[in-house]
């Protein structure tokens, strides 16, 4: 296959250094155990492929975007106890963007879209603190809360439940394991009604939550659901590569 312009890692100084990027998209997976049938790679397999099938359909519609390589470690404080589960700390996180950003923004890119794939990682107080002082317009979006489930998938869960395990059955078939050893994904919910509820926040330690390391039942997970949901997600992401694309960050506001 020949390489593709809007992967980075695919890409040469040739064509490179005379490609107008208006976008760079940085994709931000996580490292963790996905109950006993996904791999700890889950969430990077996730949004790498979500990112470079966007960034396609933008790229066809005319925007030079480039998927830049993704980061393949996430906020894991809650995880520690589980074997290699590896963990990125926040404050570190903080650093590798400004790395990045930096760099890119020195070199003419002037927007970078953080797709993430991990529900412990939050950019959004990251990018409040970039912002002021590096010459870059910084976004996150989490892929999975860009399109409703709903429609999509009988019990959804949050971490290696039907919606994560039919994206994967879709994407990586032969890295999982059987559903029949799957565990059941049943989780613990909080004894106090505020963080039980979801109006009151904690980070929740995993090893008390779950027992198989999952949170919502991966029973009836199928690979035409995670296709279906695959495509939505990714025509959503590749028409909002096309606004940004298009749109002056000096005048971002009707």
């Amino acid at each position: 296959m020949p390489p593709r312009p809007y992967i980075l890692a695919e890409s040469n100084w040739k064509s490179v250094k005379d490609t107008p990027y208006e976008v760079a998209i940085l994709p931000w997976g996580a490292t963790e155990p996905h109950n006993y049938h996904l791999p700890y790679g889950a969430d990077n397999y996730e949004t790498e492929a979500i990112a470079e099938r966007a960034a396609e359909i933008a790229w066809k519609q005319g925007a030079k975007v480039v998927v830049l390589p993704t980061v393949p470690f996430g906020v894991n404080t809650g995880q520690l106890d589980l074997k290699l589960a590896l963990n990125m700390n926040p404050s570190t996180q903080l650093t590798v963007l400004s790395d990045l950003a930096s760099a890119i923004a020195n070199q003419g890119v002037r927007k970078l879209l953080i797709l993430n794939g991990h529900g412990g990682n939050d950019f959004r107080q990251m990018i409040r603190e970039l912002q002021p002082r590096i010459n870059l317009f910084i976004c996150t979006i989490s892929w999975w809360t860009c399109v409703s489930n709903a429609g999509y998938f009988d019990e959804p869960g949050d971490h290696a439940g039907e919606m994560e395990t039919s994206v994967m059955m879709s994407l990586e078939p032969d890295l999982l394991r059987p559903l029949s050893e799957a565990g059941a994904g049943k989780a613990k919910k909080f004894r106090v009604a505020g963080l039980r509820e979801g109006w009151a926040w904690a980070p929740r330690q995993w090893s008390k939550v779950t027992s198989d390391t999952g949170t919502g039942n991966p029973a009836v997970s199928t690979t035409a659901k995670g296709e279906k949901f695959l495509g939505a997600v990714t025509e959503r992401i590749g028409g909002f590569l096309v606004d940004l694309a298009k749109a002056d960050t000096n005048d971002l506001y009707e």
